[in-house]
């Protein structure tokens, strides 16, 4: 009994994880935490409820998980754009990466991140939280990287680098609305053109 015990816990998963994980974010992705119901994810899956508890743990653990796989992967894009030798590029690199990850061929259009926390309910607390971190987190990132610049002289010295970072966020979050709106890459790289009129020189 004891060796039958282990062959059945020690049997191969009979699907791919990693496969898994990327349809689950993307249900996600579409359909928002709440709106994401369990059935459509093991359906996206191809596994069945049991499997994904053993594999995943709960629809919040699977989340995260699919939240981390996100941030490495459509919106690395965000720790990219620091990487820029200037502000202005930072800024620039920011707002095409969210104009791309927000238009995907075939893929959903939005931002995870803020299609994750609609509609958010007191049980989903935890992942609206979660959520609200992980933008503020984007936001301080790029307002350190704004402070270097104007310590550098790469802006001027009495730029902002919070208004700065929050103006940023607030065109990155917005261009995500739009797309899921249905504005296509061209109309909203109108809109980036437009927001780095005023840049700082």
């Amino acid at each position: 009994m004891g060796d039958s015990r282990r062959a059945v816990m020690g049997r191969p998963r009979g699907f791919d994880i990693d496969q898994a994980l990327e349809r689950a974010m993307r249900v996600f992705w579409a359909r928002g935490y709440e709106g994401a119901s369990l059935a459509e994810l093991t359906g996206a899956m191809g596994i069945t409820k049991t499997s994904m508890y053993a594999a995943f743990g709960n629809k919040e653990q699977l989340f995260r998980k699919a939240l981390q796989r996100y941030g490495a992967g459509p919106a690395a894009y965000a720790t990219r754009a620091l990487e820029e030798p200037t502000a202005r590029a930072v800024a620039l690199a920011f707002l095409r990466g969210a104009v791309c990850t927000t238009t995907p061929p075939g893929g959903p259009s939005g931002c995870l991140t803020v299609q994750g926390a609609l509609a958010s309910s007191d049980e989903s607390r935890a992942v609206h939280d979660l959520l609200v971190d992980w933008r503020n987190d984007a936001g301080v990132r790029l307002e350190e990287r704004f402070r270097r610049a104007v310590n550098e002289g790469d802006l001027p010295r009495n730029a902002d680098p919070r208004r700065l970072a929050r103006f940023i966020m607030t065109m990155g979050f917005g261009i995500a609305v739009q797309a899921a709106n249905g504005l296509d890459p061209a109309e909203l790289d109108e809109i980036v053109d437009t927001a780095l009129l005023g840049w700082p020189a």
